[in-house]
């Protein structure tokens, strides 16, 4: 068997070249463990900030006419005369009227329960 002498296991001194590169691995090492600290706290952060924000959109989603207990809402759309209906879709408290008057183009008229008016008239064009 191979025996190790005392002298092997001593830390001889590098020369000055390896000793640079040694010196720049370390530094190289610091510097990346630097980094991704950095980068992890970073990540935390934004999962902290996502779990502790309240979401503002979330009441947009309730805007729906409120009708109330005892009667229903009662609203007039006052559609342009002649307008005939094609289709009616309804959004929340908007309701999109979809036709056209004689002789006219295809529009799209949006009237708001809530509010209780016409909020858009859009003509259709095709080309």
């Amino acid at each position: 068997m191979t025996t190790i002498e005392p002298d092997d296991q001593e830390d001889k001194p590098l020369d000055p070249a390896m000793e640079n590169v040694r010196r720049k691995m370390v530094k190289l090492q610091l510097v990346s463990a630097g980094v991704m600290l950095v980068m992890l706290m970073a990540v935390l952060g934004t999962i902290v900030y996502k779990l502790t924000r309240t979401d503002e959109k979330a009441p947009a989603q309730t805007s729906a006419a409120v009708v109330p207990s005892e009667a229903p809402l009662n609203a007039v759309a006052a559609l342009p005369a002649g307008f005939t209906v094609t289709n009616v879709a309804l959004s929340g408290s908007q309701v999109l009227f979809y036709g056209n008057l004689p002789g006219a183009e295809l529009r799209a008229i949006v009237f708001d329960i809530g509010t209780g008016r016409i909020v858009a008239d859009i003509t259709v064009r095709t080309n």
